[in-house]
């Protein structure tokens, strides 16, 4: 099964993004969702390029954000798709049914329609206010995931769902114990000084009841 901990990509130049990921990947993140957004074709390309390889060096999981033709390109393990990129049956079309397929929630009408079209995963957010992203969906909070958890159960939808936006090591406890299959980071990690010991300990946390 996937992994629990998913590192998504920071940083304003290749440069920066490639040492923001090789830095996850060094201490221990085995997910890397590449999302480059203020990047032109042929940066965005390089990055992408650069990373599969890192990726396979390290034996990670390496997901393209948005970007389907991208990951078609290159091989890519899967893409992330927000509530308004490419459809997943589109996607799935295009990349086969061997890649993995994630998409974005926000609402438990936006995972019936996510379990419908059939997605690997969902990303269901924000947990709180994050500055990584613009436009930001309403923020959940905890009863938010509670919520929307329970209302899953009831319907039986048993897809994997990963928790994103803000979220610090002291919240997974709480995330886990809704029900949540694991969590996705961004600034997290990169703001880190120690991230070897941050990744370990959240491991640690995600983990728990296994």
């Amino acid at each position: 099964m996937y992994t629990k901990l998913q590192y998504i990509s920071q940083g304003n130049t290749v440069e920066e993004q490639l040492y923001n990921i090789h830095q996850a990947l060094d201490n221990g993140c085995d997910w890397i969702q590449l999302r480059f957004k203020d990047s032109s074709a042929s940066e965005l390309f390089t990055l992408a390029e650069a990373v599969k390889m890192l990726c396979e060096e390290y034996l990670a999981t390496f997901i393209i954000n948005d970007n389907v033709y991208l990951a078609q390109q290159l091989v890519a393990d899967g893409v992330h798709l927000g509530l308004s990129d490419m459809s997943i049956e589109e996607a799935r079309y295009l990349l086969g049914d061997t890649k993995i397929i994630g998409g974005t929630a926000n609402t438990f009408e936006n995972v019936v329609r996510r379990s419908r079209e059939a997605c690997d995963y969902i990303g269901l957010g924000p947990f709180r206010f994050t500055e990584t992203k613009d436009k930001l969906s309403p923020v959940l909070g905890l009863e938010g995931y509670q919520d929307i958890l329970q209302k899953m159960q009831q319907h039986h939808i048993t897809l994997p769902v990963y928790a994103i936006g803000g979220i610090v090591l002291e919240d997974i406890k709480g995330l886990m114990d809704c029900g949540v299959y694991g969590v996705a980071v961004s600034g997290l990690i990169t703001k880190h000084h120690h991230q070897h010991k941050l990744i370990t300990q959240l491991n640690e946390k995600l983990y728990v009841n296994i």
